[in-house]
């Protein structure tokens, strides 16, 4: 008879003490989904130049209609507390000093996938989903498309399209916001 494995789930205030602690360094790449710690893929140069892009394409454009996330935690809530590479905010004079965004707060979240597609489609944007942010996009770098997906639902988006090289995205808060999927990528 085989051993019976017990998993523990964390808190994310049980996660927030293991960092107090120095159980976990902000060396330690995790983020808490769904109460587990999940080790997060090191991060390569063409991940790190499109986050980059996003974040400067995304600021300028928003000025102070929103605030631009790169790398963040988002609270949602009690076991899990992800960090999307690029999160679209609500606009709120502190900037978040208070407290991590929590779903209400986000407009959308950007995760971008050099090799981790796969486990970001099956993990983090059902996550999304579940906990109601509007719009998720994945930038999937060895395809070159950006996946957006809409409408959550808690068993996930109902909606989703594929922007290929030369066309543009909006993000469904600021429809007038246009990004070429090909400066998005690079």
């Amino acid at each position: 008879m085989g051993v019976q494995v017990q998993r523990r789930l964390f808190t994310v205030e049980e996660y927030h003490r293991m960092a107090e602690a120095g159980i976990l360094s902000e060396d330690d790449r995790v983020e808490l989904i769904e109460g587990e710690l999940v080790t997060m893929s090191p991060i390569g140069s063409r991940h790190a130049a499109c986050v980059k892009r996003l974040v400067r394409l995304l600021d300028r454009a928003v000025g102070d209609r929103a605030i631009v996330g790169a790398q963040d935690p988002i609270r949602l809530g009690a076991r899990s507390e992800p960090q999307p590479d690029v999160a679209l905010l609500r606009y709120r004079p502190d900037f978040y000093a208070s407290a991590h965004p929590g779903p209400e707060d986000v407009l959308l979240v950007v995760e971008v996938a050099e090799t981790s597609a796969d486990s970001d489609r099956s993990l983090k944007i059902p996550l999304y989903a579940r906990y109601g942010i509007p719009e998720a996009w994945l930038v999937d770098l060895l395809e070159e498309r950006i996946e957006i997906y809409r409408h959550p639902t808690p068993q996930g988006y109902r909606s989703l399209h594929i922007a290929h090289r030369g066309e543009t995205v909006s993000p469904i808060a600021l429809p007038d916001l246009e990004l070429s999927v090909d400066e998005i990528l690079g």
